[in-house]
């Protein structure tokens, strides 16, 4: 439900417009340098800003209310909180018998028989994600030795990066929405992360990555491309002892385990659902088709904020592989 993880543990809490969101997490080592500081960089990664971003701006700033003393993890549980200032709750109210495409609000509604809070979509606002960001901060530092890179690759079907801001300048004027490829990338990974078989690191990071709103595909290395491939084509040659291996079709993971290479991980993310452009919708008060207008901020291209969120989803994934192991160890 709203918990994840075997020893670096984590629970997700709160809505989009309700007092506060944040995480409680478990499992991380006494001992750890930690100030409210550390977690600046990634929190402004996830800040809106840009061209087609949202309009809600909050600062953002992480209050930390258990489990670090005097600069330094305790050992006990860390609670993360971040306040909701900047919020208009009247933009929403419509949208429980109008429901948006794409949305959680139609299966939100059903679900929990009406009870849910639907402003600002309640638990199923990226709102919450900060939480994850925040999780992932602590994560890099209990697997201080693995370094991250983050790209877009592919935005609305367009590999080129210099054509992104067009792109995304045309969406905006045109009131709709885009998505497209994210590549996460980790290095200095060691060998022997995962437990298979239900744990396989695949299995626990997809886990993680598919529990963000708007990811609706996962691969690895060459991930489907590799169709076009036969064996003698696809297989890793392995060059030495370390594993290191002549290409990365697999994407650092063999049997669940990772291998030494660079894990490789693509995430498809969709166009944002909650777009500006009139859709025509089930209204279960008319009982019949009619034209949603939808109000309230949203991002044109929720993609380039994500990032850093699928970024921590790798790490937490890592971090709690990485504590496992060291534990069998």
């Amino acid at each position: 439900m709203n918990h994840f993880g075997r020893l670096f543990q984590i629970s997700i809490f709160g809505e989009s417009h309700g007092a506060s969101v944040g995480i409680l997490i478990d499992g991380v080592p006494a001992g750890i340098e930690l100030d409210a500081k550390d977690f600046i960089q990634d929190l402004n990664r996830r800040k809106p800003g840009g061209i087609g971003t949202t309009t809600r701006i909050e600062t953002d700033e992480v209050q930390i209310d258990s489990g670090v003393f005097q600069g330094h993890t305790t050992g006990g549980a860390i609670l993360l909180r971040f306040l909701n200032q900047n919020v208009n709750s009247k933009d929403y109210s419509n949208l429980v018998s109008h429901p948006r495409p794409s949305h959680a609000d139609f299966v939100a509604n059903i679900k929990y028989k009406g009870y849910q809070d639907y402003r600002g979509g309640g638990s199923f606002s990226g709102r919450l994600t900060l939480g994850i960001v925040a999780a992932g901060v602590i994560a890099k530092k209990i697997i201080k030795d693995i370094s991250f890179e983050t790209n877009i690759i592919n935005l609305a079907g367009c590999k080129n990066k210099e054509e992104y801001s067009t792109i995304l300048k045309k969406t905006v004027e045109e009131k709709d929405s885009v998505g497209g490829i994210v590549e996460l990338r980790a290095k200095n990974v060691k060998i022997g992360l995962g437990e298979p078989y239900f744990d396989s690191l695949e299995s626990t990071i997809s886990h993680l990555l598919f529990s963000i709103g708007g990811v609706k595909g996962v691969s690895f290395g060459i991930g489907f491309d590799g169709v076009d491939l036969k064996g003698s084509s696809f297989n890793d040659v392995i060059l030495n002892e370390k594993g290191i291996t002549k290409t990365n079709h697999n994407g650092g993971i063999n049997g669940g385990i990772s291998n030494g290479n660079d894990i490789v991980v693509k995430v498809m993310v969709k166009p944002t659902p909650s777009i500006f452009l009139e859709q025509e919708t089930y209204s279960f008060k008319t009982k019949s088709l009619e034209p949603l207008l939808i109000e309230g901020r949203h991002d044109a291209a929720i993609i380039f904020r994500a990032q850093v969120v699928l970024e921590a989803c790798l790490a937490i994934a890592l971090a709690d592989a990485y504590l496992i192991d060291k534990a069998y160890q």
